[in-house]
């Protein structure tokens, strides 16, 4: 298996992913590298953002190369169709995102209700803070009185009739002037998804100009909005994370025991089913049916939020999902929404492994379906853990193999965490960069690509900003896989440069902190806020910036989109659909630095990628006259 594993380094970085993909070529298991393969060579037209089917008098495309045609049916030209297109690829991530947000805020008003059994408020004090944000007066009420209330002021965010949501009075008021100037001050959650989806009807907005302002505003509504709302109720329900030790990668799952994993991104089904795992009659079944107990493993993002609360080991990322399935040593995956693919029904017909989908907005071919709501969450979830302890008899123990040991990991660096272990202030954060111990910090965030060499581009790229003093806050995928090449204990400061070894090894932590899952982003958002308020200054300011080296998905576009409008440069792995007209790209790559303060940039090679981001906060350093060096 060693062997016939070194084939797939190019396709993967990590051990446990080649020698699963040698399994899986072995055992004639389809991947998802074997269908990217399959469909080579992908559409040129779609690739550059010069296919439009917005009507029935298409699909049209633009030549590229002005030698057929350069406008659409209804004269559309390059302009116009790339930034429609992009348009609602915003629209569709900022859509995502803002939604999971909604399910949450609907919990929360069902706990409020008393139709919620085994949820609860686990940070009040939380919740009483941003109550206040929201104009609730919280005195003399209880907390369930105070839920419903902060619930029905949250759900009034996603149709407001406001001039701006409730979040943006966390803005820095000279980031908030250069929104207001540019009109692009985020308003309802639903209405800037919605006015986007009309202006890219044929026939409204046809100047390409406009469109790319109203996708600034677009995604600030999800960045400033719905993804804000998912993390702070998420801390509500489920407590605000605080540092906690596990482990990461296929090593994670046990050969003894019962294995249930969840994936996808909703915290809501995933809290029930680890509460069910603890369960004393359902432990004591597995150990009746053979198992020493029950092993619950995360994967993608409901994976994070079950690391970063409760210290739950994870077993990979997105392009891991597959492979998990083949180790044959899984009983059952629990899915909910986003990042699900559905060829994991398939790969599981090939073993034992049971598929359950949980989502009433979300069915997955080959899996069974078995929709959670707040009402019958606690004892659906008894039940499913039931059926996965029940169905580790008919496990295969010869097709068994889980490819290496596990790796630990230090999880739960939330705002309140982050600034806690520095006293409760950012006062020695901002001292530390201030005099060049940390130069800068950097948001490593985003997916896995199968046209990127998996985790590649994310490990690099932190190993290259740590070594030269950047601090590195990540989320998603990308922090799975930083913590899989170990950046992610205290002993890792020994990677760092200097500066950074000094800071992080006297505060006991790694110089590298997952802060969450991929909606979690706006913890960034919040800290770099923080830090541009102290220093009266506008967050573009900052010596900070963004990456997404391996990104692939709507969602990923949007977030990409609200940093950069939150004055953050941002390096992409791979191009948006963009390339086909000249004016967006010099758009989003130079012109917004003149209108938002920062741009985007695009750089595959995460060696390239971090001299660019060096370079950018040794920019950001000198205009606040801090001291510099060359790079």
């Amino acid at each position: 298996m060693g062997d016939m594993s070194k084939k797939y380094e190019e396709y993967t970085i990590t051990k446990d992913g080649q020698l699963m993909l040698a399994k899986a070529e072995k055992e004639q298991i389809e991947t998802a590298w074997d269908r990217l393969q399959a469909q080579l060579p992908q559409c040129g037209y779609c690739e550059l953002g010069l296919s439009c089917r917005n009507c029935s008098m298409g699909p049209c495309r633009v030549d590229p190369f002005g030698e057929g045609p350069q406008k659409g049916v209804c004269g559309a030209d390059a302009d116009i169709i790339v930034a429609r297109n992009f348009g609602r690829m915003i629209a569709a991530g900022a859509a995502a995102h803002s939604d999971h947000g909604r399910d949450l805020v609907e919990v929360l008003a069902n706990v409020a209700e008393g139709k919620a059994p085994g949820y609860e408020i686990k940070d009040p004090e939380k919740m009483k803070r941003v109550a206040a944000e929201f104009g609730v007066d919280t005195k003399g009420k209880d907390t369930l009185q105070i839920a419903q209330e902060l619930a029905d002021a949250m759900q009034e965010e996603y149709g407001t009739r406001k001039k701006r949501l409730q979040f943006v009075s966390r803005v820095p008021q000279k980031r908030l002037d250069t929104w207001e100037k540019l009109g692009i001050v985020p308003r309802g959650i639903d209405r800037e998804t919605s006015e986007m989806m009309h202006r890219t009807h044929m026939g409204v907005d046809n100047d390409w100009q406009s469109l790319l302002l109203h996708g600034l505003r677009n995604a600030l509504s999800d960045g400033w909005g719905g993804s804000m709302i998912a993390t702070e109720v998420s801390d509500i329900l489920f407590g605000t994370p605080s540092p906690v030790t596990s482990a990461i990668n296929m090593g994670v799952l046990k050969e003894d025991h019962v294995n249930i994993i969840v994936h996808g991104h909703n915290p809501v089904v995933s809290e029930m089913i680890c509460q069910a795992t603890e369960d004393e009659d359902l432990v004591q079944l597995a150990k009746d049916k053979g198992a020493k107990g029950i092993n619950l493993a995360g994967l993608c993002c409901t994976g994070n939020e079950l690391l970063m609360r409760r210290g739950i080991p994870m077993a990979g990322n997105h392009l891991m999902t597959e492979l998990v399935i083949v180790t044959g040593a899984v009983e059952m995956i629990l899915v909910d929404y986003q990042c699900i693919m559905p060829a994991l029904g398939h790969v599981a017909k090939c073993f034992h492994t049971k598929m359950i989908s949980t989502s009433d907005k979300a069915k997955f071919p080959e899996m069974e379906h078995r929709e959670f709501h707040p009402e019958n969450a606690r004892e659906l979830a008894r039940e499913l853990v039931r059926e996965a302890v029940e169905n580790f008899e008919r496990r295969i123990p010869e097709r068994v193999y889980i490819p290496v040991e596990p790796i630990k990991t230090m999880s739960g660096f939330s705002v309140e965490a982050i600034l806690h272990a520095l006293g409760g202030t950012p006062d020695p954060l901002i001292e530390a960069i201030k005099t060049g111990k940390i130069r800068g910090a950097v948001g490593v965030v985003g997916c896995n690509n199968p046209k990127i060499k998996h985790d590649y581009g994310h490990v690099t790229l932190t190993r290259r900003l740590i070594e030269n003093d950047i601090l590195v806050v990540d989320t998603g995928c990308a922090a799975i896989a930083n913590a899989k090449a170990g950046f992610k204990v205290p002993e890792a400061v020994e990677l760092a440069g200097p500066g950074l070894r000094e800071v992080c090894g006297a505060l006991g932590i790694p110089p590298v902190l997952h802060v969450g899952s991929c909606v979690d982003n706006v913890r960034i958002l919040v800290l770099a806020a923080a830090l541009a308020n102290a220093l009266g200054v506008d967050i573009s300011d900052l010596p900070l910036a963004g990456a997404a080296p391996e990104w692939y998905s709507e969602k990923a576009v949007s977030i990409a989109v609200y940093v950069v409008g939150s004055g953050i440069f941002t390096v992409l792995g791979t191009t948006p659909p963009i390339l086909g007209s000249m004016n967006v790209v010099k758009m989003a790559t130079e012109g917004l630095n003149d209108v938002i303060g920062a741009t985007l940039a695009v750089e595959p090679d995460p060696e390239k990628a971090a001299i660019l981001i060096r370079r950018h906060i040794e920019k950001k350093r000198a205009g606040l006259g801090l001291p510099s060096i060359e790079v």
